[in-house]
């Protein structure tokens, strides 16, 4: 067995196994099920441009047999356990994960370990997933809702892998051969780069019991290194024509990392400016003006930047002014420390929203995950509560100044643009 590195603190439990497998676990006697996943700190920044969908593509194929299962018996005996097993890819990590009743823990285990190192790769099957993920990208390119915000990434990273797409496009997919699938997934699926996190109804040793046969056989590699990405200087604006009913809108500026020291005063910041029905953006836009039937700001964090983004809906007549709105709003943020009632209001938000997540197995996994990831340690729900609580109005004050200075905020515009009027003018705060 691998050697124990951490203690057991309420209730979780890491391991790294001499090969450098990371295996985390956190109990929860009262839940009737575990959450578990395979996790690769691997995702769409790592791929080189001609290769662009690969990760994404070999999420797909990993269920598509394996020399003990076929497609269909790997669809069949999640089915049985009345389980759930799915991926996904992002920028920075691929996952692998399932959620069953916890008697089924040996049963889940053996199923993911088959499909995570032995799958075969048919050729038939990659043809037709190859297939399946052309109309995948077709059906995100024909939803605006979900495409502008893919399309604000790719551009406020334009230059850089991390604004490639995860799905990959149309030449790229098509180009992929076997050899080159194959080749990435044993050159990238490193020991260093894996975390294996579990959560609900279940003992540490067991799991471990479980999972070290299967993976004490891979050989350990350095960790992925990305390249931090060079940040554009200056607004800009990408306008895409469509005939939509509405214009949408992508707006957004530099945010902070995944583990940034200013992180939580971010979130609060996000909060009072597009985090709820309570928020300034949505009592302004929607409520007092009717501009907008759906306004909110969200935080994009990566390894070592980010990106704070404002997304709405309005008239191609009221674009401007939406634009105008949000850009004061920003403004106000940095000039005007945010009253103490509103500063607690969206600190009880933020810490409410935290804790209900925890009644959820495949939350707690998602968050041992992450914090392996990104803080290489776990960080408690209580330290994360104090770190909302001590906060100060200053705090955000700073922040605003910091982050909307105008030296990076890009504008993505959907629809019917050609009455507008834009220029990048318009977006000096």
């Amino acid at each position: 067995m691998g050697k124990k590195q951490g203690i057991v603190k309420s209730m979780i439990c890491s391991t790294t196994l001499d090969n450098g497998i990371r295996v985390v676990t956190q109990r929860v006697k009262y839940m009737h099920t575990v959450s578990m996943g395979i996790w690769v700190a691997n995702g769409t920044r790592h791929e080189a441009p001609h290769l662009n969908g690969i990760a994404h593509f070999i999420e797909h194929l990993l269920f598509k047999g394996t020399a003990r299962r076929s497609a269909r018996q790997i669809a069949m005996e999640i089915d049985s356990m009345g389980g759930i097993l799915n991926a996904f890819t992002s920028h920075e990590y691929v996952c692998y994960y399932a959620k069953v009743l916890a008697k089924f823990l040996p049963r889940i285990t053996d199923l993911l370990c088959d499909i995570f190192l032995c799958s075969s790769f048919p050729s038939e099957e990659i043809e037709r997933e190859r297939r399946v993920i052309l109309q995948e990208i077709k059906m995100r390119d024909d939803t605006p809702d979900v495409f502008i915000h893919d399309q604000f990434h790719q551009n406020f990273w334009q230059g850089d892998s991390l604004g490639l797409t995860i799905p990959g496009s149309h030449e790229t997919v098509s180009s992929l051969s076997r050899e080159q699938i194959i080749d990435y997934k044993q050159s990238r699926y490193r020991p260093r780069d894996i975390v294996i996190s579990a959560a609900g109804n279940v003992r540490h040793e067991e799991l471990l019991s479980l999972m070290e046969g299967a993976f004490s056989g891979m050989t350990s590699d350095q960790r992925s290194r990305t390249e931090a990405p060079v940040a554009h200087v200056g607004p800009r604006i990408n306008q895409c024509e469509r005939d939509l009913e509405q214009t949408l809108l992508c707006m957004g500026t530099n945010g902070l990392s995944q583990d940034h020291p200013d992180r939580f005063a971010l979130h609060l910041l996000n909060t009072v400016l597009g985090g709820g029905m309570s928020s300034r953006l949505f009592q302004e836009v929607r409520e007092n003006r009717g501009l907008a039937y759906s306004i909110y700001s969200y935080v994009i964090s990566h390894a070592d930047c980010g990106a704070l983004v404002i997304h709405a809906g309005t008239e191609q007549e009221q674009c401007r002014e939406v634009i105008e709105i949000a850009l004061r709003q920003m403004g106000q943020l940095k000039r005007e420390m945010v009253p103490q009632d509103e500063l607690d209001s969206a600190r009880e938000q933020l810490k409410g929203n935290l804790l209900m997540s925890l009644e959820s197995s495949d939350n707690l996994m998602t968050r041992l995950a992450k914090n392996d990831i990104y803080l290489h340690r776990n960080q408690t729900v209580e330290e994360v509560l104090a770190a909302f609580d001590a906060v100060t109005g200053e705090d955000i004050l700073r922040l605003g100044n910091q982050l909307f200075d105008g030296s990076r905020i890009h504008l993505e515009v959907m629809g019917k643009t050609w009455h507008t009027g834009l220029t990048e003018d318009l977006l000096r705060l």
